[in-house]
């Protein structure tokens, strides 16, 4: 049988939260459907916040749709509450930073993806194109930036700007750099609630002085929560680059990835997959690709969800090593490997160029030409 979002809209018709009246259907309750062949992903909002009112929600949600749908379906639930703060992320409207154009969040359903690395390299690439760019890194938990840029030990000085005291990035390579990893020490366990880290995300974004971007790029954490949705809030995120390995559940995750930004509550376009890992290349045999995590898996993907693709990058050890001594693989010339960082980030500048031309900009000036890669130009 084939799924259809209308029969499992109408499946979800007969089902309603704990102690409501209206079926979810009625009360607008599902924001979201994904069907990936069959695979069903529902984003559910509840009212309530205890955890049987989403557990309940969860189950009757599966049960309808494998008693009335199809019932060989794999349901994923994702559920969120519409429900008064209390103690939870700081509700904060997204508002622009001054003086940046484009905000690209580099995110993974997973971790252990490569997401940091493709993002360090992204950074380092478009900085050649002749950008301005900057890199915050948001994995609150589990900071590498500092690592990758070999500026671990840097502390970030304040500086006035307009009567305000702000941080002054560090800059590594031309990047302007901020990470949680300059505030602790290497060997510190970052235990934070939610809402004291997305405090601690939220001065890193609008208590420094970033000065003028072309490109802010955002290292996410993986999977999708408290920090993401922090961000979201905050912000106005140009789009998402989602970073993927070829193998099967790392494509899962990376599905729901891209749900969660095509939620309509957040809408922020995904601008491609990035297949990291793609293939193995041993040196002595440099003409040979050995597709040792599977081959072209998220091309496939992106290809089946009508995402564009934005690159793959082989498993090499330079860039293991690269990342490692603080030096970005992308900064070694004429390399294959920053060829490929280098084709990664062409296509991130034309999908951002496409986006901007295509949709409402979030910034007042956004990038408006391709020529050169390096035109950025105000509306």
């Amino acid at each position: 049988m084939k799924l259809t979002k209308k029969a499992i809209l109408e499946a979800l018709d007969s089902v309603t939260e704990a102690g409501g009246g209206q079926s979810f259907v009625e009360s607008n309750a599902v924001k979201n459907i994904n069907i990936f062949g069959d695979e069903v992903v529902v984003d559910l909002e509840v009212s309530k916040p205890s955890m049987h009112v989403k557990k309940r929600a969860q189950v009757d949600v599966m049960k309808a749709i494998h008693d009335q749908v199809y019932e060989k379906a794999k349901v994923t639930v994702n559920i969120s509450v519409n429900a008064p703060s209390q103690g939870t992320l700081p509700e904060i409207k997204g508002k622009p930073i001054p003086g940046i154009k484009n905000i690209v969040a580099v995110a993974s359903g997973k971790g252990g993806v490569g997401k940091s690395t493709v993002a360090s390299n992204l950074a380092v690439s478009l900085k050649k194109f002749g950008f301005k760019v900057g890199i915050l890194d948001a994995d609150i938990y589990g900071p590498s930036t500092t690592t990758m840029f070999d500026v671990e030990g840097e502390r970030p000085k304040a500086v006035e700007v307009d009567g305000r005291s702000k941080m002054m990035p560090i800059e590594s390579y031309g990047i302007k750099i901020l990470s949680i990893g300059f505030f602790t020490e290497p060997d510190q366990a970052v235990i934070w609630r939610g809402p004291m880290a997305a405090k601690a995300l939220n001065q890193m974004i609008f208590d420094a002085a970033w000065g003028e971007l072309d490109f802010l790029i955002l290292d996410l954490p993986p999977g999708t929560g408290d920090i993401h949705l922090s961000v979201m809030q905050s912000i106005p995120i140009t789009g998402a680059v989602i970073v993927s390995t070829p193998q099967k559940v790392a494509l899962g995750d990376a599905k729901r990835g891209v749900a969660m930004f095509n939620q309509k509550s957040i809408n922020v376009p995904v601008l491609g997959f990035v297949e990291n890992m793609a293939y193995f290349t041993p040196a002595e045999l440099p003409e040979n690709k050995y597709y040792i995590f599977g081959e072209k898996g998220a091309q496939f993907l992106a290809e089946d969800m009508g995402v564009p693709f934005l690159g793959e990058i082989p498993i090499v050890q330079s860039i293991r090593e690269a990342g490692d001594v603080g030096h970005p693989a992308a900064l070694q010339e004429d390399s294959p490997v920053a060829k490929a960082f280098t084709e990664m980030a062409r296509n991130v500048v034309r999908e951002t160029v496409k986006r901007n031309k295509h949709l409402p900009p979030t910034e007042s000036v956004k990038i408006t030409t391709m020529a050169g890669c390096s035109a950025v130009n105000k509306n």
